[in-house]
């Protein structure tokens, strides 16, 4: 496959992990810049590839679309199997790596369709809203306490000692509030992960560029 993917996408949103994936490989791409939280005109820009309006979608070059992080990140790993970023079928370490593919946007990544909004849950009564926050920020913590004591890393990364696309799902996610303070406080094996993914001189330019460790999402702790 030639030619250049088009990525509906934000800085430090859902489509960073995609765009570093594609970055690792080395594929050309752009971005349609849609930051869907701040309203209506940004989600109308994503309309025409995702009738959720909802980001990240990726338009190949063959003119396919397909929407959904997790979705678009394993294909990216199966269409390029020599930049070796996912276990291929087969592989002892594919079970591993689909479920907790999954487990990432159906347990946490789900959270953040209503604490952007918190409106679209709670209405407008601003009690309501931090409830909603509050709760959701607590399962959040939950949901990566249970991937932390479930899943033993082999090696430096999540399925050892390469990077796979499910590593750019926990290093981004991870940024997300309540924040890395949060989640290295439950989860510091995964944490340790995250922070050799945010080390990496191949996307160190990238997350300059992308999602930056400044202000609330710093983190200076040193890497392994």
């Amino acid at each position: 496959m030639t030619g250049e993917y088009t990525v509906y996408g934000a800085a430090g949103s859902g489509s960073v992990p995609v765009e570093a994936a594609l970055t690792l490989i080395g594929a050309a791409y752009s971005v349609v810049e849609a930051p869907t939280w701040e309203g209506d005109r940004e989600r109308d820009k994503v309309a025409p590839v995702n009738p959720m309006r909802q980001l990240p979608a990726l338009v190949t070059p063959d003119g396919e679309t397909l929407t959904e992080s997790a979705a678009i990140l394993i294909w990216l790993a199966e269409r390029y199997p020599e930049a070796r970023l996912g276990p291929a079928a087969g592989d002892p370490m594919r079970g591993r790596f689909l479920r907790w593919m999954s487990f990432i946007p159906a347990s946490i990544y789900s959270m953040y369709w209503a604490r952007d909004v918190p409106a679209r849950l709670a209405g407008d009564d601003a009690a309501a809203q931090a409830v909603l926050l509050e709760r959701t920020a607590a399962r959040i913590s939950d949901c990566w306490a249970v991937m932390e004591g479930e899943i033993e890393p082999e090696g430096r990364f999540l399925l050892g000692d390469r990077v796979s696309v499910l590593d750019l799902y926990l290093a981004v996610v991870s940024r997300w509030r309540p924040l890395r303070p949060a989640f290295h406080r439950v989860a510091p094996r995964l944490g340790q992960v995250a922070r050799r993914v945010d080390a990496m001189p191949e996307l160190a330019g990238f997350w300059a560029r992308r999602f930056p460790f400044e202000g609330d999402y710093r983190d200076e702790t040193p890497v392994d």
